[in-house]
């Protein structure tokens, strides 16, 4: 680990203290009757050295020690302790939100969300993976496409409705949002949505301010964190918004994520009086990003899956697994990337996400859950195969802790899960379509 130190879920780097880990797995241990503080230093302490050769050079996040205490308590015998763990680290943090006097959910998301979300996920018969599996031998699985659709237009709608009621001195909507959560879809139905109330939008594709890939840092295995907002020619951004709302015309860059190369002064764009600038982008709520537009002038909407399935052990799907399967599907004809090098990277998405997105949730103006439950069926029977081989790959590489750890965890969460579904009866206009392909829409 860089310096000692971890990433908190609210993005904040602060130092690293054995003793608590200690002191979690201690806890754990004693409310199942188990060993004493003595066994539960020593394996804080191979929890130490675990992620200091997984880690060398990096910070983890506290995620990633989270599910290395869990993988050391069970490569030790220790199982029933390793759950009771994982309940003691959910309870640890209820405690801690109660005694702050406000109820928060994972990465900065407000608890009514959350709770929004589960009750329309029970409301529909989707909150687990039993649910689901009901669901599709019941031959009800068409239904809950149309639903979820139907829920997240509505969402759309809401946004662009929010839109309308800030006036005219909007000139600058940002859709941000984490890797894979369907920013750019939801850029496009929010666009339909303003336009049928006579706003006029005009998008500018961010991802061609890549800097050439080879201007990335670059790790031992010759992966690129790209990741970061530092990947990007924030310069050349701001230098664009500002011409672009002051009725100049410019030529953006063009990226191609095939040879990793940006050429300069190829899309010529111009901005009228009367029309809103879009900016999908990643890293939008980044305050770098936009520094040259004044806030009055800007609108931000966030995107996440705030998804909340869970399966018979209560364990939820993490956000950020749901994304990963997403985005392992599209990389793979979008970006030319084997779905395996997807899973290898994601450590880099993950942290750059706590670092320079998760703190800057409490700006937004309005939040999109983009998760639609009806595609886990979908996502497991395109990628649930590459699961075995990566978990045989990596478990003895401690450079891959990350894959081996998460490759374990989706595997195990999605095996009871049916898929027996046709995908035909997705909507060509649907977000999934980002990711699955055969969209209407041109990303």
């Amino acid at each position: 680990m860089r310096q000692g130190t971890i990433i908190k879920r609210d993005g904040q780097i602060v130092p690293y203290d054995r003793s608590r880990i200690a002191t979690a797995i201690f806890k754990a241990a004693a409310s199942i009757g188990g060993f004493g503080f003595e066994e539960a230093e020593r394996l804080s302490v191979a929890v130490e050295r675990r992620a200091a050769e997984s880690y060398a050079g990096q910070i983890p996040t506290v995620e990633d020690l989270q599910d290395i205490v869990e993988s050391v308590l069970m490569e030790n015998g220790h199982v029933d302790t390793a759950r009771a763990y994982i309940i003691y680290r959910h309870k640890r943090t209820k405690v801690r939100e109660v005694q702050r006097g406000a109820i928060e959910a994972t990465d900065n998301i407000p608890y009514r969300h959350i709770y929004e979300v589960l009750r329309w996920n029970i409301e529909h018969g989707c909150e687990s993976i039993a649910g689901i599996n009901r669901i599709i031998e019941n031959g009800e699985y068409p239904g809950l496409v149309v639903a979820c659709e139907e829920r997240y237009a509505n969402e759309c709608r809401a946004a662009g409705q929010r839109v309308l009621e800030h006036g005219d001195n909007v000139r600058l909507i940002i859709v941000a949002g984490p890797s894979s959560s369907g920013k750019t879809t939801t850029t496009i139905k929010m666009g339909e949505q303003l336009a049928a109330q006579g706003k006029k939008l005009r998008a500018i594709n961010v991802d061609h301010y890549f800097f050439d890939l080879e201007m990335h840092p670059k790790d031992e295995f010759g992966d690129y964190d790209y990741e970061t907002p530092q990947a990007l020619d924030i310069d050349l951004i701001n230098q664009h918004l500002e011409q672009l709302l002051a009725g100049e015309t410019v030529k953006t860059p063009h990226y191609d994520f095939h040879t990793g190369k940006r050429t300069l002064d190829v899309h010529e764009m111009w901005l009228a009086d009367d029309e809103i600038l879009l900016m999908d982008c990643l890293h939008g709520l980044y305050s770098d990003m936009t520094r040259s537009v004044p806030d009055s002038h800007k609108f931000r909407l966030y995107i996440e899956t705030l998804g909340q399935l869970h399966n018979e052990q209560d364990e939820f799907m993490r956000w950020a697994d749901h994304r990963l399967l997403r985005r392992m599907i599209r990389d793979s004809w979008s970006r030319n990337h084997e779905p395996l090098k997807t899973l290898t990277h994601w450590h880099y998405v993950r942290k750059s996400e706590l670092q320079n997105i998760i703190p800057f949730i409490g700006n937004v103006d309005f939040l999109v859950n983009s998760a639609m439950p009806y595609e886990f069926p979908v996502l497991k029977n395109k990628l649930f195969h590459f699961f075995p081989e990566a978990m045989q790959r990596y478990q003895n590489d401690l450079k891959r802790q990350d894959a081996f750890l998460r490759a374990r965890r989706v595997m195990r969460f999605l095996e009871p899960l049916r898929t027996d579904v046709d995908e035909a009866g997705i909507p060509s206009n649907s977000l999934f379509r980002e990711f699955i392909g055969g969209s209407d829409y041109a990303y």
